[in-house]
């Protein structure tokens, strides 16, 4: 564990193979250090590694869309907030991320460490609704997963919903 981050990872539901925390924890962190903002203070996050259902239901009750989603941020910091204590939460859908994976033709493991790096990359502030926010962010996410020793996640492909 870093003294930057403490991650906090819970296994609510779904098949999750063994191995995953050290890769969670790596790639979360280098997210974290290359985000592009200053960090204040040692920063806190929590990742619940769920099923589809236990993801439609956090996404129908936050964000009113009654489906499962691969990853779902919640950011605890305001938008001029340090960053600092705890920074939010963040949640995965085994279902739809192991479907994706193989969709994508994409290891497990990295389709996992990059839903993570774009789930911190939201609790951090990162969006991308927009075509420049959504190019920034994405550019972000490609120079990080290369900094895991990850290809580029996207390849010439969109690999995150965008609704």
């Amino acid at each position: 564990m870093s003294e930057i981050l403490s991650v906090e990872i819970n296994r609510e539901a779904g098949e999750w193979p063994d191995g995953l925390d050290a890769i969670a924890e790596r790639a979360l962190l280098v997210a974290l250090q290359n985000s592009g903002f200053a960090i204040d203070g040692p920063c806190e996050i929590s990742v619940l590694l769920t099923d589809d259902a236990g993801q439609q239901r956090l996404n129908s009750q936050w964000r009113g869309k009654d489906k499962a989603t691969n990853v779902l941020s919640f950011p605890a910091l305001g938008e001029d907030d340090p960053i600092e204590g705890m920074l939010g939460d963040i949640s995965l859908a085994h279902e739809t991320l192991s479907r994706e994976a193989v969709e994508l033709e994409k290891p497990f493991e990295h389709h996992f460490a990059h839903l993570l790096v774009h789930g911190m990359l939201h609790v951090l502030g990162y969006d991308h609704e927009t075509e420049d926010e959504a190019l920034a962010m994405e550019a972000r996410e490609t120079d990080i997963m290369g900094l895991l020793g990850y290809p580029d996640p996207y390849d010439g492909q969109e690999l995150i919903d965008r609704d």
